[in-house]
């Protein structure tokens, strides 16, 4: 579960390291964010290598969609997927992708809720 003011890891490699989250998006009561949920973010700080050619900036403002997270999620099979981190890919405001990679796998629960461009990018699914 994603609340305001959680910091979170960055997925893609679109030169973010660490993000905080400001808002959750999907109603105006909804205080907490699960799996495929978009939230927006700050950027807390940038891979060191990626300082000059990063493609976004320290204390920008963007919107996230949440790819991986410690609370468990249960199948319809009746296995349970958890990851070790919270983790986050940076999207546009047109809803794309900034980065051209995702580092680790992804659910299959994104596949259903459209987002066909994270999953041609991604290496693999769970």
């Amino acid at each position: 579960m994603i609340q305001q003011q959680t910091i979170l890891k960055v997925a893609d490699n679109s030169g973010a390291k660490t993000v905080k989250c400001i808002k959750v998006l999907g109603g105006f009561q909804k205080k907490t964010a699960k799996l495929g949920d978009t939230i927006i973010i700050s950027v807390q700080s940038l891979r060191n290598k990626a300082k000059y050619t990063s493609k976004v900036n320290k204390g920008e403002v963007y919107k996230a969609l949440i790819v991986r997270t410690k609370k468990k999620y249960l199948i319809k099979d009746g296995f349970t997927i958890n990851f070790f981190e919270n983790s986050v890919s940076l999207l546009n405001k047109q809803n794309k992708p900034i980065g051209t990679r995702i580092l680790g796998p992804l659910t299959k629960k994104l596949k259903k809720k459209k987002f066909n461009k994270l999953i041609n990018i991604s290496p693999g699914f769970i």
